[in-house]
Order: C-alpha cells, then sequence, then structure tokens
C-alpha cells in the first residue's frame, strides 16, 4: 500500500502517545505503510526526538514547528496566506489540511490529540476506515432544538454536555430513526475518561483541575449513529478522520491569536461548517467507534474559562447563520464560500466580541483563496501530455 492517510497529530507534551497508535495498528493488522505522520509543534519543542520517534517505530513523517511552517509556505509562494495559521494554538491542526491538500496521495485524514490512547481490542485506524466506508442502516438522531447531544445515549445517567453545545439547546427531546447511509465523508470517534466539556460545565461539575469529576465509559456509548439533517453536533478533532474531498469546508477557525482572545471554538465551529456542506450536499458524518481513552491533564478550569468565555455567547449563535447560507451550493468549496460571506458581511454587533465573526469569515474567503492556489501549483507541475 501507498500513503493514503495523512495523520495530523498537534502536540507540545507528548508525542510519544503515538507509539500506542502505531502498536494498535500492528496488533490488529492494519498496515502502518498507509499512514503519513504530521506533527504539528512549536519551536521550543523537542522536534528531533519526535522525528526520532518516527524512525524507531517506522512510520513515515514530518515535523512542522513554527519556523518550519513558515518555511513551507515561503517554498510554495504562499505567504500571504501564513496568517490562517494562528501561532500557540490548537487550530494549528489546519497546517495539517493544507498539507494534505498538497499532497494528491491522500484521499483520508485523522486528527489525533496526544492527550488520547485507543482502545487495545479495537482497530482504531481500521474502524475510521471502515466508518468512512459504510453503506447501509443505521439510526438518525435529531431533536427539537436542531441539536444533538453526542452523549444523549447515556444522558439521563451522567447529565453531560459536550463542549461547544449550546446553553440554550439543552433539556432537548431526542428523536430517533433508522436511516440509509451511503456517503460518509467523517469519521467521529467518541471518548472515554475525561469527558469533553467546557469550562462553565467542569465548574458545574465540581472540578477546577479542567477534567472533571464525571468520567465516561464504554459502557455510555451505544450504537454508532449520525446526526438527522437539518440538526448540528459538536465535532471535537481529538479522534476524527474524514476524506480529502471535504478539506474546503474543514478550516480550523483562527483561535487564540486574536485580538478578541476567543479560543476553543476551533474544531466546535469547524463542525458546524462540515455538518451544514453534509447537508446540502447529501453527506453523513459517522459517530461512536473506536472510541479512545481521553487523559486531559490537570490544569486550571480557571484557564480553559478565560480562554472560552469571550466567544461563548458567539456560540449560541454561528449555527443559526451557518443554517441560512449555501442552500442552493453544489460543492463544498460553494458553501463555504457561501457561509464565509455570510460570517464576513454580517452585523454582529449585538452581540459580545461580533467582530470576531467577520474576522473569522474573511479568514475562511482567505483559506478557499489558499485551497486554490496550491491546487493550481499542483496542476501546473503536472507535465503536459506530449503531442501525436
Amino acid at each position: 500500500m501507498t500513503e493514503d492517510i495523512c495523520v495530523v497529530v498537534p502536540t507540545i507534551r507528548n508525542h510519544e502517545c503515538m507509539r500506542a497508535y502505531f502498536e494498535n495498528a500492528r496488533r490488529h493488522g492494519f498496515d502502518l505503510d498507509r499512514l503519513y505522520v504530521v506533527l504539528v509543534t512549536e519551536d521550543f519543542c523537542d522536534t528531533d526526538a519526535m522525528r526520532e520517534m518516527l524512525d524507531e517505530e517506522g512510520v513515515e513523517g514530518s515535523v512542522f514547528d513554527g519556523e518550519a511552517r513558515e518555511a513551507w509556505f515561503a517554498e510554495r509562494g504562499l505567504e500571504e496566506y501564513s496568517h490562517l495559521i494562528p501561532a500557540a494554538s490548537h487550530a494549528q491542526t489546519s497546517f495539517g489540511l493544507l498539507y494534505l491538500w498538497a499532497e494528491e496521495r491522500f484521499d483520508y485524514g485523522v486528527f489525533i490529540d496526544d492527550d488520547t490512547l485507543p482502545h487495545e481490542d479495537v482497530d482504531f485506524f481500521g474502524t475510521h476506515m471502515e466508518n468512512l466506508a459504510f453503506e447501509g442502516t443505521i439510526e438518525a438522531v435529531g431533536s427539537d432544538e436542531d441539536w444533538v447531544n453526542v452523549l444523549y445515549q447515556n444522558e439521563d445517567d451522567h447529565g453531560l454536555y459536550p463542549r461547544g453545545y449550546p446553553y440554550a439547546a439543552m433539556d432537548e427531546s431526542v428523536e430517533t430513526a433508522d436511516t440509509h447511509v451511503d456517503d460518509v465523508v467523517a469519521s467521529q470517534g467518541l471518548w472515554t475518561n475525561v469527558p469533553d466539556l467546557d469550562a462553565v460545565r467542569i465548574l458545574m461539575d465540581g472540578d477546577l483541575q479542567g477534567q472533571a469529576q464525571t468520567r465516561t465509559s464504554a459502557e455510555d456509548f451505544g450504537e454508532d449513529f449520525v446526526a438527522a439533517a437539518g440538526n448540528y453536533l459538536t465535532v471535537c478533532s481529538m479522534n476524527l478522520a474524514f476524506r480529502r474531498e471535504v478539506v474546503p469546508a474543514f478550516y480550523q477557525l483562527p483561535m487564540d491569536d486574536n485580538e478578541w482572545d476567543v479560543g476553543r471554538f476551533d474544531d466546535i465551529w469547524s463542525g458546524l461548517f462540515l455538518k451544514r456542506a453534509c447537508d446540502v450536499l447529501d453527506k453523513h458524518i459517522y459517530n461512536g467507534d473506536p472510541l479512545c481513552e481521553h487523559n486531559k491533564a490537570p490544569r486550571s478550569t480557571f484557564s480553559d474559562l478565560t480562554n472560552e468565555v469571550h466567544g461563548l455567547e458567539l456560540n449560541e449563535h454561528v449555527w443559526e447563520i451557518v443554517d441560512a447560507a449555501g442552500e442552493d451550493a453544489d460543492s463544498y468549496a460553494e458553501v463555504f464560500e457561501a457561509m464565509g460571506r455570510a460570517l464576513a458581511e454580517g452585523d454582529f454587533s449585538d452581540w459580545e466580541n461580533g467582530a470576531f465573526l467577520n474576522y473569522c469569515g474573511e479568514h475562511m474567503l482567505d483559506w478557499l483563496d489558499c485551497l486554490d492556489e496550491i491546487a493550481a501549483a499542483e496542476t501546473e507541475a503536472v507535465p503536459a501530455a506530449a503531442d501525436d
């Protein structure tokens, strides 16, 4: 097999976690030659140790700190787009998307966070690939709030709502029905141990260390599911696989490194964009297995709250803006452009930090321009066929 899966890992603490994922692949007979690992890190991290880890594991890959990312843009004449990747932010996963887009050999992408581990009894990469190839009947979940709590299956017991779920959409009435699915473009694996909660909900759960007193286990999850058309869901990038085709509509927004100090909504809002595109184009996001173990390191819950609070009001409304855009589009790029223009040109002055949405919209449009330039460069690099 040739490399067809680009694995993107944002890491500053624990790149060694990838050894467990490689071991999982070997245990379950998944071909590691299919993987190319892109470690996205910072200048202050030990990039040599990261490269040594990949060499020792016999897995192909590259390490990109800030300096290497700038060089990547410069080598391709894309310096004007380097602002798309924020400094010191989890949203640097977007660099991995650009790398994938520039390399036509990649058909799939996988996001893995460095505070996770695979469950030993499940083929992590193989299950994600099976989900992306799934065709058949599956449970579709919706609600009277047009939102799906991805932890809904045992919500009566644990009462959890994930990071990014709007507060106004809580206490929803869940509706389920079987549906036929034949075009899955993203596979979201869920998580055991530390649930992915926002800081307000962590505080309500009585935890000051940025984790949660309430933990999840495999028993909290039932059958796999999709969110029904017209319903939104939180998409977390800690355990996620996707098809190459979604990249134009999956930009991880410029969090943390902005004048409004908005952070922690990069994957959440990118998930809204992707779900809107899926609804317009009749595609699906698969949710459930493969589970991962989320071992979030202790840190001040109030520090997370500081990063999130500036965007909490905006999070209550972004999905409504998205839901009104791109209805007649026939490609991911067209849907994304419609959403980007709605954000770039809208008046959101009634909301705290509303101008941040204009900033995001402008970056979304720049994202599409950047992808176009990458694609054009790839086309020009292919030699034209000789005339007979």
